[in-house]
């Protein structure tokens, strides 16, 4: 425990810390309950692989559509976000599993229990930079924004590696619906026994005035950097929410079967958190902070490891898709808790928490709606999977050239991040 003259950090600061990364945990598992295993959750429902995806769009989209809302929550606490949150996802999951449970499955409801967990995703997600300033030193907020941050995507791979193992066939999925609302029943619990905040602050930029919110959003749209950080933070978020959504459906067709796709979304994230469990806490004790080099090496990183996808799937082999995705999910996790710090800094006094929500919401608004253009370029027509190999690289249903838009616009957007220049505002957060 450090001390600073009136100044200090607690131990309790990690109880705080775990419910959040329980929360973005629980969170996006929920949202990838059905990706990893959409042609036999279609079969289950009796629809279509694009109207399944709708369940990942539509969680998206309502993370936009609450997002005022939680700018204004996490502006009066980290608590109140956790326990709104909490209480949308417990209510949210059963409501799913009722859905799935019904007679033949009734996808209407399934679709309301999981837009309501997408109202809970942003007062969770958005909150580890303001809990991180609430809470910790310069010494650890990087570490910290980046364990919460990161945690989401980690449900997400535990969502892709588990649902296929507990789904094995349509008339499974309601039961992979059960364990997963019993797990995020679990998660949610302990919200009510968090502390609001520490009885002292950690150090005096906690206690310094913030922007009132009346005057953020201008004094942010007046800011280039907060734009140069916003461009390529919202499309790189949204391709890998698109990405890990239709990942089954970009190898099925060329015979890859839905475990295999599973564990390359898995992989995805598992590589990607185990480098930035690396790299944050070397990142939290070099001074001054290399937040600019971390951006414009793992920028141009990302769009190329887009690219070189194109190229994965024809192969037909794991290896290709195994060791793109273990690229790009090292250079993508690398880059979010150090954009979010960064930005901290280049929008300082805004709150830590506006300028979080407003990339957040961009990416998820941006990933619902790449979502849908890569469905529309899907190639007509079906698919083998399931290790029967089809020849070419255009298979019916293939998702070519959904790989290409990626890649494109990947590519396109990196002139933003290599435009940011060093001018920090200084924010006093070296103190404690």
């Amino acid at each position: 425990m450090g001390e600073t003259g009136e100044y200090r950090v607690y131990k309790r600061r990690w109880f705080g810390l775990c419910q959040l990364v329980l929360l973005n945990v629980v969170v996006s598992w929920d949202w990838l309950t059905f990706s990893a295993v959409s042609t036999s959750a279609a079969e289950y429902f009796n629809t279509t692989e694009g109207t399944i995806n709708w369940l990942s769009t539509a969680f998206l989209f309502a993370f936009v559509v609450i997002s005022p809302l939680t700018i204004w929550t996490l502006n009066r606490g980290v608590k109140p976000a956790i326990i709104t949150a909490s209480v949308l996802t417990l209510v949210g999951n059963w409501i799913r599993y009722a859905g799935s449970r019904a007679a033949g499955g009734h996808f209407g409801v399934v679709m309301f229990g999981q837009i309501l967990i997408g109202l809970a995703q942003p007062f969770v997600l958005a909150a580890p930079t303001r809990y991180s300033d609430l809470w910790f030193t310069e010494k650890g907020r990087i570490s910290a924004t980046a364990i919460a941050s990161l945690a989401n995507p980690f449900g997400g791979a535990l969502g892709q590696l588990i649902g296929p193992f507990w789904a094995t066939s349509a008339p499974q999925i309601p039961n992979m619906v059960l364990y997963t609302a019993i797990i995020s029943t679990i998660a949610t619990l302990p919200s009510i026994f968090i502390p609001s905040h520490p009885p002292t602050p950690p150090t005096p930029s906690s206690l310094a005035p913030k922007t009132p919110l009346s005057t953020t959003l201008p004094h942010l749209l007046r800011n280039p950097s907060f734009y140069l950080i916003l461009i390529p933070f919202a499309t790189y978020v949204a391709f890998f929410n698109a990405f890990s959504s239709l990942i089954n459906q970009i190898l099925y067709p060329y015979g890859f079967s839905e475990t295999e796709a599973g564990i390359c979304g898995a992989l995805l994230i598992f590589v990607g958190l185990a480098f930035a469990a690396v790299l944050s806490p070397v990142l939290d004790r070099t001074k001054p902070k290399p937040y600019l080099l971390v951006i414009k090496l793992f920028c141009p990183l990302i769009a190329a490891a887009y690219v070189a996808f194109i190229f994965a799937p024809p192969t037909r082999s794991e290896a290709a898709p195994y060791v793109i995705a273990a690229v790009l999910g090292a250079a993508s996790f690398a880059l979010v808790p150090v954009a979010l710090e960064f930005l901290v800094d280049v929008t300082y006094p805004t709150s830590p928490e506006v300028g979080s929500t407003i990339c957040w919401a961009a990416g998820q608004l941006l990933g619902g709606v790449f979502i849908i253009i890569m469905n529309a370029l899907k190639e007509p027509g079906g698919s083998t999977g399931d290790g029967q190999t089809t020849e070419g690289w255009k298979p019916p249903g293939s998702m070519w050239k959904a790989l290409i838009f990626e890649a494109v616009v990947a590519v396109a957007v990196l002139p933003a991040p290599l435009l940011l220049g060093w001018k920090r505002t200084t924010t006093g957060k070296g103190e404690g």
